[in-house]
């Protein structure tokens, strides 16, 4: 087995998004190359509701897959197919907007927010898909714990367990990663995958020779069929996500991520001519 080492650390920055909610994007434009198929990844972590209960109002959608996964806290949503319901504590809401759909995500306030939401690209040939929702509630996720680790699968395949969603366009690994303090664990992981590991809390050395890497940071690990993490006296939990690159040419406008400018003028202009929900 090839072992991944790390090829980048990003740590993100500090931004404002939706009506004013505060959280850091760890992933984003400058980043889309190297993590591609992934495009963004937000994360939020608080214990001061103003930092987030603006929320994020109405807004349009299109070619992307949005996956918000919550630790803790409470997330109302709705969206144009008519859905409305609440994101919990463990749980995760895997929507495709495809062709388009708008939505609001509504956090309330609680003792701590803590979760990420993933942007997922779709390929080309999908971008017009139909919309479609998941709600992945906490007791559908699949856990397995043994001396070394408990590890929560959101999606795709670990050891016997099998996630709720795969990737319908995208076959994705999302699994949320708990090592224990003194400890090793080691994943084998498709070697033509893009792999990057998002540290919630504690800190770990994701191969042999790095620094150990602090919580709130990102490792984009290199090319290999194995991902190893080793522990100090406080372990580590992160989240590790994995996909195939898709390779194509990207025109990102805000919300909206398309193949070509003309795509992207297109979605905007049915956005102004209220023609963009079909």
């Amino acid at each position: 087995m090839s072992i991944r080492t790390v090829r980048k650390i990003v740590g993100g920055a500090v931004q404002y998004d939706g009506a004013g909610v505060k959280l850091v994007r760890v992933v984003g434009h400058s980043d889309v190359d190297d993590f591609d198929p992934f495009l963004l990844l937000d994360a939020f972590d608080s214990t001061d509701p103003a930092d987030y209960v603006k929320g994020f109002p109405w807004h349009p959608h299109r070619g992307i897959e949005t996956v918000t996964y919550l630790i803790h806290g409470d997330i109302e949503h709705g969206d144009s197919l008519g859905n409305q319901g609440s994101i919990l504590d463990g749980s995760c809401q895997w929507m495709t907007a495809g062709r388009g759909i708008i939505h609001q995500e509504m956090p309330q306030a609680v003792d701590r927010i803590l979760g990420a939401q993933l942007w997922i690209n779709l390929p080309a040939k999908d971008k017009m898909t139909e919309p479609a929702y998941r709600d992945i509630t906490n007791d559908m996720i699949p856990e397995v714990s043994d001396s070394t680790a408990t590890v929560r699968v959101i999606s795709g395949r670990y050891r016997e367990k099998v996630g709720p969603v795969q990737g319908d366009y995208v076959k994705t690994l999302y699994l949320d990663v708990q090592v224990n303090p003194n400890s090793e664990w080691r994943l084998p992981v498709d070697p033509e995958a893009t792999v990057f590991c998002y540290l919630v809390a504690g800190s770990g050395m994701f191969d042999e020779t790095s620094e150990s890497i602090p919580s709130h940071r990102a490792a984009l690990l290199a090319d290999g069929d194995e991902v190893m993490v080793n522990t100090a006296k406080d372990g580590v939990r992160f989240l590790l996500i994995a996909g195939r690159p898709l390779k194509e040419p990207i025109a990102w406008g805000g919300p909206i991520v398309m193949n070509t400018r003309a795509e992207l003028h297109q979605a905007f202009k049915e956005l102004d001519e209220g023609t963009f929900i079909k």
